[in-house]
């Protein structure tokens, strides 16, 4: 099954220091499959006009294509309208975008906003520059030592000045699950909505925004094999309705006069400008495809022994030291750190090995603080990756700890 998949992705058979490529870099982003680079093509040389202006062939093409890419993710998210679905560039504008206009709205001096220590830059940085433009304060709820959320703590920190709460719903250093409906019925026990930074969870788990209850999800398309430069947010139409436009300009308005401009209904009010209209419905074949890897029983096998199995040969070694330990609510990411040998020299040489992996602190310097760490070694698989290839990345990795420890 894994080759059907492998087939469909050109990249994968592409070699690096003369070895096969072997892709382990998917949190970061993922390979694009045949039938997203198809559409692109299509769109951009039979498609390629401006959408929602001109009346002319071309357009309506382009605006049939965008509208129905929309249609697409609300049924992909179980929105309960197309009118919640905003596109944006990527998770990290839809965060920006929340974080300003909902901070306009809703947000005032001494007010509280909640965080994890886990989170991703992306989902930590827009929050900060709310709580300085408005002088409230950013809370922050830990982890516990094997990488879960201290869910415990989260009763007290919140207050009746606690005006959201925004959490990843996978975290991209941990590769955790995290309890996301508790914590939404926790915060909604108190009136206070969440965002669910979706980034990771929509590639590895099946969404479900009414069922999850969250105010706001968040996703960017490139890692899920749609085109860069694209992503989602969804909100609830009485949260979206009640804040005020991200951005000005073409499309997100009704009336423009220099006396007063008057904006458009949803979800135009928050796509100011010329959208990403070539690349915007690549998120639909994404999407088919990321949905047909998850209804396969045969793959999720697959994928669930390359997780045991790397778990396994990672945690006995006595020299690596895995975060993110529980592995009934793992995805197949590994973030660790090598005693006696640097994160970006084992990188490196697994690079002249094949093997794509990230070295860092992954967007995520606070967690590396919490951890004690400068930044670790990350493998994240996907679909398209098979147990050949983990075995490799095993034996490539005790070859490199072996050359620098």
């Amino acid at each position: 099954m894994t080759d059907q998949i492998r087939n469909q992705f050109p990249a994968l058979s592409g070699t690096v220091y003369g070895k096969p490529l072997v892709y382990l870099d998917n949190a970061a982003t993922s390979q694009r499959p045949r039938s997203v680079m198809d559409c692109w093509s299509s769109l951009v040389s039979g498609a390629n006009a401006n959408i929602h202006r001109a009346v002319h062939h071309l357009a309506g093409l382009a605006t049939d294509a965008y509208e129905d890419t929309r249609r697409a993710v609300q049924a992909f998210l179980n929105a309960s309208a197309p009118e919640e679905i905003v596109f944006t560039s990527g998770a990290t504008a839809a965060v920006n975008l929340v974080a300003f206009s909902f901070g306009e709205a809703f947000v005032k001096e001494g007010d509280e906003v909640l965080v994890t220590v886990a989170e991703h830059h992306s989902d930590i940085v827009p929050w900060q520059l709310l709580c300085e433009r408005k002088k409230a304060l950013l809370k922050v709820l830990d982890i516990r030592e094997n990488g879960t959320l201290a869910v415990e703590q989260l009763e007290n920190l919140l207050s009746e000045r606690t005006k959201i709460v925004a959490i990843a719903h996978i975290s991209n250093v941990l590769g955790l699950v995290n309890p996301v409906q508790e914590i939404v019925s926790l915060c909604h026990g108190k009136g206070i909505p969440v965002l669910v930074d979706g980034a990771q969870g929509i590639v590895h788990e099946r969404v479900d925004v009414q069922a999850l209850d969250c105010d706001f999800y968040v996703f960017s398309g490139h890692k899920l094999y749609a085109a860069t430069g694209t992503g989602v947010l969804y909100g609830k139409r009485r949260w979206l309705e009640a804040m005020p436009p991200y951005m000005g300009g073409g499309e997100m308005i009704e009336h423009v006069s220099f006396e007063k401009t008057t904006f458009a209904p949803l979800p135009e009010k928050f796509e100011a400008g010329t959208q990403n209209f070539n690349a915007v419905p690549t998120l639909v074949p994404a999407m088919v495809f990321a949905k047909a890897c998850r209804e396969d029983s045969s793959l999720q096998k697959e994928q669930r022994a390359i997780l045991e199995y790397v778990y396994e040969q990672i945690t006995q070694n006595e020299l690596i030291t895995l975060y993110g330990t529980p592995i009934e609510s793992k995805i197949p990411l590994f973030s660790f750190a090598v005693r006696g040998a640097h994160h970006e020299d084992l990188a490196l040489i697994l690079d002249k090995m094949g093997i794509a992996v990230r070295s860092g602190q992954m967007c995520a310097e606070p967690l590396m603080d919490r951890l004690g760490v400068t930044g670790l070694l990350r493998a994240s698989f996907a679909p398209y990756n098979t147990m050949e290839e983990a075995e490799y990345f095993i034996k490539s990795l005790n070859k490199a700890v072996h050359m620098l420890v």
